[in-house]
């Protein structure tokens, strides 16, 4: 059976002065995150950083309850999102200067078996997708302003690209008294990749300049973090970016 394994990456970029990006590697319970903060100076990566320790200190409860079917997937996940949330609005609370900072979250938690299932808990921009047979997929849907245009068809794709609301979230940890994470499930093949980014990724490159540089060379996580973080950072690193890649391992 495949044991699923993580590389991560996180650059400062060409613009930003902080880096207000997280990621957690957490192979030996099957679950990855990467978080990207906002709010101040400070803020933005005191609240990544209280999420991803947050996703460390309970992924193992988390990962137990969900491979032994204990609790639903949902209220697993969104638990854990919970608490990642309430520890961001209690270090808030804290220092007037951490006060109105928040972050995405993207979560990837694996249960292996015969047939693995990946679940995934997103909270803001930050993205999940599957990359299969030298197809890549979106596993996740964007909590922005932009996403709910387009659904509502006010927007093309196109004009969307360059719209100036395109960054606003709709949703983030440590904004609002509660947090509704999006929460889905897909049955994943041995040969799969699971990627996950952060925005700075995908402001610098298209969904289709992220497959070719996957499908360009060797599927190792370490080599594919290397080769989307530069392409990026080449592109003008305009913002953090952090990528991890999850890829299964029979060793």
């Amino acid at each position: 059976m495949s044991t699923w394994i993580g590389a991560g990456r996180s650059e400062i970029g060409h613009v930003r002065t902080v880096n207000q990006d997280a990621f957690a590697i957490l192979d030996e319970v099957g679950v990855w995150a990467v978080a990207d903060g906002m709010g101040g100076h400070v803020g933005g990566e005191v609240a990544a950083q209280t999420a991803i320790a947050t996703v460390q200190a309970e992924a193992g409860t988390a990962s137990n309850l969900l491979s032994s079917g204990q609790a639903s997937p949902v209220d697993v996940l969104t638990d854990l999102i919970s608490r990642a949330h309430d520890a961001i609005l209690n270090r808030a609370q804290s220092k007037s200067k951490l006060k109105g900072m928040g972050t995405t979250i993207v979560l990837l938690a694996i249960v292996a078996g015969p047939a693995p299932i990946a679940y995934l808990a997103h909270v803001g921009d930050s993205r999940a997708y599957r990359f299969r047979s030298g197809t890549l997929t979106p596993l996740t849907k964007d909590h922005t302003l932009i996403e709910k245009y387009l659904e509502r068809g006010i927007l093309t794709a196109e004009t969307a690209k360059t719209h100036p609301e395109r960054h606003v979230l709709t949703r983030a940890l440590g904004v609002g008294l509660t947090v509704k994470p999006t929460i889905t499930a897909y049955p994943i093949l041995p040969e799969d990749l699971i990627l996950l980014c952060s925005d700075g990724l995908t402001k610098m490159l298209e969904d289709e300049e992220i497959r070719t540089l996957l499908a360009a060379g060797e599927l190792d996580p370490t080599q594919i973090c290397h080769r989307l973080i530069t392409a990026a950072l080449d592109r003008g690193g305009e913002d953090n970016v952090t990528v991890v890649v999850v890829a299964p391992s029979s060793s």
